[in-house]
């Protein structure tokens, strides 16, 4: 490896971005939830996400401290397991789901359907089935087509509360293929072309579905308040066209999700407390101007509550240098991580269960996959005595790991264990052979 010469002192990595339950005993066995992460690694096996309960329980609260007046609902998209939904329902939130399969394993484990939200840009037959059959809050319309495909499944002696996806002509999120609220991507409807205010008629002329309001998003990562303030701007001034037009008020705006996180310590997360204050003023200066009562905020987090609260362990099988290049190749990669390939999303890893005195050094952390793109960290410090056995914990691994996992190479989805006050429980089991050789049916 490429030495870096630090003080050992110095070797001892910021911990900003870990949960706020992580803590570092003079051997380095990093602990998070009370419990040594080398620790859950033996009994648990690697690779396997490792999830504060704590941490995410707290980010809720958070929430709904800054956000006292409008409607949480997390984003089922970014983990998802009948745990979480407990949690979620505990703590007072509402779910944002976009499948049945979401839908039925939330409302299965007991979540209430009422405070349940369907949405997607291209709905099935049985999503909207399931929605309807559960009793789901309300159906975010995202095409002209899903009008009378819904109003047909509800029947004319039928009811739905129902929201229309617009799309506000604000570009914001981290990277180009997580920007969802510009004309040229596949969700909503735009407020430019008038797409939107037609597919608004055409939901006021069926009686059995209910507007409620509007909703956008507007992409991911977003680390500004700015964005937000443009939407809320645009959004109601569409509102206000509804209201002079069909002496329409709605009750509800939903400003989606996106909250960027920091995913490396001294990267800048979206300051929430800023975000709930300056939206809430925009919103009523907007309304006041418009003539029109404030409509009920909603807010859609998903990343901003799990993703900081979980970490990923595994295991090194191999160091190597090719070129000027050392890789650490490790017992996971893109099956259980997509997101560096698919986004370019750079995380920090971290040498736990073992003290080392070594200087750190400049490493290629890589997986086991048969591709060029499998690399989950390039350029990290890690200490220069790295080698097979060590154990390798990469922080803010929450959100978009486990529900983005795939099968391939048939290496198994790793498991999902809740850590908290000491204590480890078993969420997710891991993916067997077993279990992908019972799918495979036929010769």
């Amino acid at each position: 490896m490429t030495t870096v010469h630090e003080p050992t002192a110095a070797n001892s990595a910021d911990l900003s971005v870990w949960p706020a339950s992580a803590t570092e005993p003079p051997r380095g066995d990093l602990a998070v939830g009370g419990v040594p992460l080398a620790e859950l690694a033996d009994r648990f096996g690697t690779p396997v996400y490792v999830l504060d309960e704590a941490e995410v329980r707290d980010r809720c609260r958070t929430y709904r401290d800054a956000f006292p007046d409008a409607e949480v609902l997390y984003a089922a998209k970014a983990f998802l397991c009948r745990a979480m939904a407990h949690w979620m329902d505990e703590e007072g939130l509402g779910l944002d789901v976009c499948s049945a399969g979401e839908l039925e394993l939330a409302v299965t484990t007991g979540f209430p359907p009422e405070h349940i939200v369907l949405h997607g840009n291209a709905k099935s037959p049985r999503d909207l089935g399931a929605a309807l059959r559960l009793g789901v809050g309300r159906i975010v319309i995202d095409s002209p087509s899903e009008i009378a495909r819904l109003a047909a499944a509800v029947g004319p002696h039928g009811h739905q509360k129902v929201m229309v996806r617009v799309v506000p002509g604000v570009s914001a999120g981290g990277h180009d293929k997580i920007r969802t609220g510009t004309d040229d991507q596949k969700f909503g409807l735009s407020i430019s072309d008038g797409y939107a205010q037609h597919a608004i008629a055409r939901v006021l002329d069926q009686p059995q579905l209910e507007l409620t309001g509007l909703h956008c998003h507007l992409g991911s990562q977003i680390t500004s308040v700015k964005p937000y303030l443009v939407a809320v701007r645009r959004m109601v001034g569409l509102m206000a066209r509804l209201h002079e037009q069909y002496g329409l008020v709605l009750p509800e705006l939903d400003l989606g999700g996106g909250h960027g996180i920091a995913y490396r310590p001294g990267e800048k997360a979206l300051d929430l407390t800023a975000l709930a204050r300056r939206v809430r003023t925009e919103l009523a200066d907007a309304c006041a101007t418009a003539g029109l009562p404030v409509p009920r905020l909603i807010i859609e987090p998903g990343r901003a509550i799990v993703g900081p609260a979980g970490i990923a362990l595994y295991r090194v099988l191999s160091v190597k240098r090719t070129g000027e290049t050392v890789f650490v190749a490790v017992d996971g990669g893109m099956s259980d991580n997509p997101r560096p390939a698919l986004y370019g999303v750079r995380y920090a890893p971290r040498l736990v269960g073992r003290h080392s005195g070594a200087d750190r050094a400049r490493a290629t952390v890589v997986g086991r996959h048969c591709e060029a793109g499998d690399v989950l960290a390039t350029d990290v410090e890690l200490p220069a005595d790295t080698h097979p056995g060590d154990l390798l914990a990469v922080p803010v691994a929450g959100a978009y790991h486990l529900s983005m996992a795939s099968g391939y190479n048939l290496v198994g989805r790793p498991p999902v264990v809740a850590v908290r006050n000491g204590l480890a429980r078993l969420l997710v089991r891991r993916e067997s052979l077993e279990d992908i050789r019972s799918r495979d049916v036929g010769l």
